[in-house]
Protein backbone atom coordinates (compact mmCIF):
# COMPACT_ATOMS: atom_id res chain seq x y z
CA UNK A 1 0.00 0.00 0.00
CA UNK A 2 1.31 3.42 -0.95
CA UNK A 3 1.28 6.11 1.72
CA UNK A 4 -0.96 9.15 1.24
CA UNK A 5 1.17 12.29 1.34
CA UNK A 6 -1.41 14.88 0.34
CA UNK A 7 -5.02 15.02 -0.71
CA UNK A 8 -6.15 17.15 -3.62
CA UNK A 9 -9.74 17.30 -2.40
CA UNK A 10 -10.91 20.58 -0.96
CA UNK A 11 -11.28 20.53 2.80
CA UNK A 12 -14.94 20.93 3.76
CA UNK A 13 -15.42 23.45 6.52
CA UNK A 14 -17.06 22.09 9.67
CA UNK A 15 -18.87 24.61 11.86
CA UNK A 16 -17.35 24.34 15.34
CA UNK A 17 -19.99 26.55 16.99
CA UNK A 18 -22.62 23.78 16.84
CA UNK A 19 -20.36 21.06 18.31
CA UNK A 20 -19.52 20.17 21.91
CA UNK A 21 -15.74 20.21 21.53
CA UNK A 22 -13.12 18.84 23.90
CA UNK A 23 -9.51 20.01 23.83
CA UNK A 24 -6.42 18.01 24.67
CA UNK A 25 -3.04 19.69 25.04
CA UNK A 26 -0.34 17.49 23.50
CA UNK A 27 2.77 19.58 24.14
CA UNK A 28 4.08 23.00 25.03
CA UNK A 29 7.62 23.72 23.87
CA UNK A 30 9.94 26.65 24.42
CA UNK A 31 11.31 27.80 21.08
CA UNK A 32 13.83 30.53 20.37
CA UNK A 33 14.68 32.63 17.36
CA UNK A 34 18.15 34.13 17.25
CA UNK A 35 18.10 37.74 16.12
CA UNK A 36 20.70 40.52 16.04
CA UNK A 37 19.93 41.60 19.61
CA UNK A 38 19.98 38.10 21.09
CA UNK A 39 17.46 35.29 21.47
CA UNK A 40 13.72 35.82 21.11
CA UNK A 41 11.88 33.38 23.38
CA UNK A 42 8.39 32.09 22.50
CA UNK A 43 6.19 29.12 23.35
CA UNK A 44 4.67 26.66 20.88
CA UNK A 45 1.55 24.64 21.77
CA UNK A 46 0.14 21.57 20.01
CA UNK A 47 -3.56 21.01 20.68
CA UNK A 48 -6.03 18.34 19.52
CA UNK A 49 -9.70 19.38 19.35
CA UNK A 50 -12.65 17.02 18.79
CA UNK A 51 -16.20 16.13 19.73
CA UNK A 52 -15.79 12.34 20.06
CA UNK A 53 -18.42 11.92 17.34
CA UNK A 54 -16.57 12.06 14.03
CA UNK A 55 -15.00 15.54 14.12
CA UNK A 56 -11.37 16.25 14.99
CA UNK A 57 -8.72 18.90 14.31
CA UNK A 58 -5.11 19.62 15.22
CA UNK A 59 -3.85 23.12 16.00
CA UNK A 60 -0.33 24.45 16.36
CA UNK A 61 0.43 28.01 17.45
CA UNK A 62 3.17 30.16 18.92
CA UNK A 63 2.99 33.08 21.34
CA UNK A 64 5.12 34.91 23.88
CA UNK A 65 3.18 33.37 26.78
CA UNK A 66 2.03 29.80 27.45
CA UNK A 67 -1.70 30.59 27.99
CA UNK A 68 -1.86 32.63 24.80
CA UNK A 69 -0.14 29.85 22.79
CA UNK A 70 -2.64 27.30 24.15
CA UNK A 71 -5.61 29.54 23.33
CA UNK A 72 -4.34 30.19 19.81
CA UNK A 73 -3.65 26.48 19.18
CA UNK A 74 -7.21 25.64 20.26
CA UNK A 75 -8.60 28.25 17.88
CA UNK A 76 -6.52 26.87 15.00
CA UNK A 77 -7.69 23.33 15.83
CA UNK A 78 -11.36 24.44 15.78
CA UNK A 79 -10.80 26.16 12.45
CA UNK A 80 -9.26 23.03 10.88
CA UNK A 81 -11.87 20.48 11.95
CA UNK A 82 -12.42 17.52 9.64
CA UNK A 83 -15.22 14.96 9.42
CA UNK A 84 -14.13 11.35 10.01
CA UNK A 85 -16.24 8.38 8.83
CA UNK A 86 -16.71 6.12 11.87
CA UNK A 87 -18.26 2.65 11.44
CA UNK A 88 -19.03 0.69 14.65
CA UNK A 89 -16.46 2.74 16.62
CA UNK A 90 -13.69 1.88 14.14
CA UNK A 91 -12.49 3.05 10.73
CA UNK A 92 -13.97 1.70 7.47
CA UNK A 93 -10.68 0.46 5.97
CA UNK A 94 -6.90 0.36 6.38
CA UNK A 95 -4.94 3.50 5.53
CA UNK A 96 -1.33 4.66 5.48
CA UNK A 97 -0.30 8.32 5.54
CA UNK A 98 2.99 10.17 5.55
CA UNK A 99 3.70 13.70 6.73
CA UNK A 100 7.33 14.80 6.72
CA UNK A 101 9.34 11.80 7.93
CA UNK A 102 6.45 10.43 10.03
CA UNK A 103 4.35 7.57 8.69
CA UNK A 104 1.12 6.40 10.39
CA UNK A 105 -0.63 3.11 9.61
CA UNK A 106 -4.25 2.71 10.78
CA UNK A 107 -6.14 -0.60 10.63
CA UNK A 108 -9.74 -1.28 11.68
CA UNK A 109 -10.18 -3.57 14.69
CA UNK A 110 -13.01 -5.78 15.92
CA UNK A 111 -15.55 -4.47 18.44
CA UNK A 112 -14.08 -4.54 21.96
CA UNK A 113 -10.48 -4.84 20.78
CA UNK A 114 -9.61 -1.39 22.05
CA UNK A 115 -7.05 1.08 20.78
CA UNK A 116 -3.46 0.08 20.15
CA UNK A 117 -1.71 3.37 19.37
CA UNK A 118 0.98 5.79 20.48
CA UNK A 119 0.04 8.72 22.73
CA UNK A 120 -0.19 11.23 19.89
CA UNK A 121 -2.21 8.97 17.57
CA UNK A 122 -4.39 7.89 20.52
CA UNK A 123 -5.29 11.51 21.39
CA UNK A 124 -6.36 12.28 17.81
CA UNK A 125 -8.37 9.05 17.42
CA UNK A 126 -10.11 9.32 20.83
CA UNK A 127 -11.29 12.86 20.13
CA UNK A 128 -12.51 11.68 16.71
CA UNK A 129 -14.70 9.03 18.40
CA UNK A 130 -12.75 5.98 17.25
CA UNK A 131 -12.49 3.32 20.00
CA UNK A 132 -11.25 0.17 18.20
CA UNK A 133 -8.21 0.53 15.97
CA UNK A 134 -4.72 -0.84 15.54
CA UNK A 135 -2.05 1.66 14.55
CA UNK A 136 1.67 1.76 14.00
CA UNK A 137 3.80 4.87 13.97
CA UNK A 138 6.77 4.50 11.63
CA UNK A 139 9.64 6.85 10.86
CA UNK A 140 10.03 10.03 12.86
CA UNK A 141 8.32 10.25 16.26
CA UNK A 142 8.00 14.05 16.11
CA UNK A 143 4.62 14.80 17.75
CA UNK A 144 3.60 17.49 15.30
CA UNK A 145 4.31 15.37 12.23
CA UNK A 146 2.69 12.26 13.76
CA UNK A 147 -0.48 14.25 14.59
CA UNK A 148 -0.63 15.72 11.08
CA UNK A 149 0.00 12.30 9.51
CA UNK A 150 -2.88 10.89 11.57
CA UNK A 151 -5.18 13.68 10.38
CA UNK A 152 -4.07 13.00 6.80
CA UNK A 153 -4.84 9.28 7.25
CA UNK A 154 -8.31 10.10 8.65
CA UNK A 155 -9.00 12.49 5.74
CA UNK A 156 -8.15 9.70 3.29
CA UNK A 157 -10.90 7.43 4.69
CA UNK A 158 -14.03 6.89 2.60
CA UNK A 159 -17.19 4.87 3.15
CA UNK A 160 -18.14 2.08 0.74
CA UNK A 161 -21.40 3.89 -0.06
CA UNK A 162 -19.52 7.06 -1.12
CA UNK A 163 -17.21 5.12 -3.46
CA UNK A 164 -20.14 3.17 -4.94
CA UNK A 165 -22.13 6.34 -5.61
CA UNK A 166 -19.12 7.92 -7.38
CA UNK A 167 -18.74 4.84 -9.57
CA UNK A 168 -22.47 4.45 -10.18
CA UNK A 169 -22.52 1.00 -8.60
CA UNK A 170 -24.42 -0.54 -5.71
CA UNK A 171 -22.96 -1.73 -2.44
CA UNK A 172 -23.77 -5.40 -1.83
CA UNK A 173 -25.62 -5.72 1.47
CA UNK A 174 -23.99 -7.88 4.12
CA UNK A 175 -27.35 -9.23 5.34
CA UNK A 176 -28.07 -10.97 2.01
CA UNK A 177 -24.67 -12.69 2.01
CA UNK A 178 -25.13 -13.81 5.64
CA UNK A 179 -28.49 -15.42 4.82
CA UNK A 180 -27.03 -17.59 2.03
CA UNK A 181 -24.36 -19.13 4.25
Amino acid sequence: MKAVTKLNTRLERVESAELQLEEKLMSVDRVTKVVKGGRRLRFRALMVVGDGNGHVGVGLAKATGVPEAIRKAGAVGRKRLIHVPVVDETIPHETLAKYGASVVLLKPAAQGRGMIASNTVRAVLELAGIRNVISKSLGSQNRINVARATILALRALTLAEEVASERGAQVPSTEASDATE
